[in-house]
């Protein structure tokens, strides 16, 4: 597909971020609420200090590993489903032009165009660039949504590291006896901090992903919690 001139190059829009926010806000949300609730489920069963440290640390890598090759999986799966769509649009121009340029017409119509105005413009866009028009318009695939398994699995990976970071510091720092209250802490700021980010960057109001992102993470330290003070095991 020919890559078309942007009309604004220096503000480009939100949907151009899609492929590493997404990822990035995953990876990061995850890092934080897992290992976050896993060392706090460790410090309610009441082991000793090491083994929190330890549970944390195991998270930790447990979790960047898991989510780079979870990220790259999916992905990829993706990718290759577009890139066979792709293919099939290819063969279709190839061996019944006539019918693909009248289903593009017919998509045109379907959004406001008169028979007429559709038609005509089925065909400069196919004299322009067949291809990109039906990948397009047909199949509703841009540059901006287009699957990048590398970058998807390191975005993962990178931010669920930093992140998981967070409640794992808080723990190492914590004075005694005080793990879980420290994590709880440095979890709810850190997602509110990355709930308010990740909202900037998509161009989207913060409060909602605040609130959004906060609940559920303290849903998941209060359950995890509540295992291990019930069954006083590590979870």
């Amino acid at each position: 597909m020919s890559k078309q001139p942007s009309a604004h190059p220096d503000d480009p829009h939100y949907v151009s971020r899609l492929g590493w926010l997404r990822a990035s806000v995953l990876g990061a949300n995850d890092g934080i609420v897992s290992t976050g609730a896993l060392i706090t489920g460790v410090a309610a069963a009441d082991p000793g200090r090491e083994a929190i440290l330890i549970a944390g640390l195991a998270g930790l890598v447990a979790g960047a590993m898991s989510m780079a090759m979870g990220e790259y999986v999916s992905v990829s799966s993706q990718s290759d489903t577009e890139r066979a769509d792709i293919a099939r649009e290819r063969t279709a121009l190839r061996e019944m032009p006539e019918a693909e340029l009248h289903e593009l017409a017919a998509i045109y119509e379907t959004r406001g165009m008169s028979p007429g105005t559709a038609l005509q413009a089925a065909r400069e866009v196919t004299e322009h660039d067949a291809l990109a028009a039906h990948v397009r318009d047909e199949l509703g695939l841009s540059e901006a949504s287009n699957a990048n398994p590398l970058q998807a699995a390191v975005a993962s990976a990178a931010t669920f590291s930093t992140a998981a970071s967070v409640p794992l510091l808080a723990a190492v720092f914590a004075p005694g006896g005080q793990v879980v209250a420290s994590v709880l802490v440095a979890v709810l700021v850190a997602l509110g901090t990355l709930g308010a980010l990740g909202a900037w960057a998509g161009g989207a109001p913060p409060g909602r992903a605040v609130l959004r992102v906060t609940a559920g993470g303290t849903l998941a330290l209060a359950a995890t919690a509540g295992i291990g003070k019930i069954f006083g095991v590590a979870v």
